[in-house]
């Protein structure tokens, strides 16, 4: 009797004290991981989007401001750990009244399972800087994991915590791959909003479902053909696709004026790689706002003329996707008439998907 009971107590001491041991975290900075979805690395800091000789020299402030907020970035590593934490803070701390916090300043972990990128949970921001476990009780082993950042604010730092007896370590396939991104330019539903978590923004969908990079030039209210960042475009002359999605945030007048010289630029560098010009959705309340509607539709054919003038001109290379279907019919696909809900972001990524892969090999 003794003996079985000295034997279930050691039993007991050995379980406790691997739980403990297991339940250490260890955090390690994510600046030494691979980073996903940056036009250059020549940034002011690791954890934002514009090259850093744009500091001063744009021609509106709110595009370098913008340039800090992480959409479309995403860091990838390996880790045999039973559970993953993040810490991090971030550079506003901004909430919007339209906009879940999660969108605008989470964190969004996926792994790699079954030939896709499986969801696995979110990080809900507290404060400016918050500490929480992400993923607890998992198996222990080996696994690729993804971390998609805030999507309408910036990082000023981030750390990843994992087992303190796991290993932690860059990733061991080239998922997603990052040969031949495709840069995808344009508005505040470009950027992300308002997706409930930043994994659900139409190009962190995409870079899961096409398993690509995407690198996301979505700039709130401010995609409005700034020609600074034509340049920065054109420096990726390995991308294999750019993507225009702007017609939200321009006027007519600006879309004559400027598009032409805007695809001139990019086309300095990249004089083949296709380009792909995209429709403004269709807001649902214009079904009854006529003024909206009618809007809508002459910024459209304002587009649609300049692409058909580019493309009698030579340019072979030149796409177009219409706004039919994008986010569906039925009115369900935004959460106030113009920014996408969850469900509106798959459909418009499903769409874009089924064009994109119709016109690259």
């Amino acid at each position: 009797m003794k003996q079985l009971r000295f034997s279930f107590l050691l039993t007991a001491f050995l379980l406790i004290n691997s739980f403990l041991i297991n339940s250490q975290v260890v955090y390690y900075d994510a600046t030494h991981f691979p980073l996903l979805g940056k036009i250059t690395d020549e940034t002011e800091t690791k954890f934002e989007r514009l090259p850093c000789y744009l500091k001063g020299n744009v021609s509106r402030p709110a595009i370098w401001s913008l340039g800090k907020n992480t959409s479309g970035l995403a860091i990838r590593f390996r880790s045999n750990t039973t559970s993953v934490s993040a810490k991090w803070e971030v550079l506003q701390n901004i909430s919007m009244n339209h906009f879940t916090e999660t969108g605008i300043k989470g964190l969004d972990l996926y792994t790699w399972e079954n030939n896709k990128w499986q969801f696995v949970n979110t990080a809900r921001p507290k404060e400016a800087s918050t500490q929480q476990s992400i993923i607890s009780n998992m198996t222990p082993q080996e696994r690729e994991f993804m971390l998609f950042l805030p999507l309408y604010d910036g990082v000023k730092s981030l750390s990843i915590g994992v087992d303190s007896t796991s290993t932690m370590t860059s990733p061991q396939t080239n998922y997603p791959t990052i040969e031949h991104p495709i840069v995808v330019y344009g508005t505040s539903i470009t950027q992300g909003g308002c997706a409930t978590r930043p994994g659900m923004s139409y190009t962190n969908i995409l870079m899961r479902w096409m398993n690509r990079e995407f690198i996301n030039l979505g700039f709130s209210g401010n995609g409005k053909l700034d020609y600074e960042i034509a340049e920065v475009m054109a420096k990726r002359n390995d991308a294999g696709m750019f993507v225009l999605d702007f017609i939200p945030n321009v006027d007519i007048s600006q879309i004559k004026e400027r598009t032409k010289h805007f695809v001139k630029i990019i086309r300095k560098e990249n004089p083949e790689t296709p380009i792909l010009f995209v429709e403004s959705i269709v807001y649902p309340h214009s079904v009854f706002d006529v003024n909206i509607a009618n809007y809508l539709i002459e910024k459209n054919k304002a587009l649609l003329a300049e692409f058909n003038e580019i493309s009698m001109n030579g340019d072979k290379n030149v796409y177009y996707l219409k706004s039919d279907g994008l986010i569906g019919d039925d009115g369900e696909g935004t959460i106030d008439g113009v920014h996408l809900t969850d469900l509106g972001f798959q459909r418009f990524a499903r769409v874009i998907m089924d064009k994109i892969q119709s016109i690259l090999p």
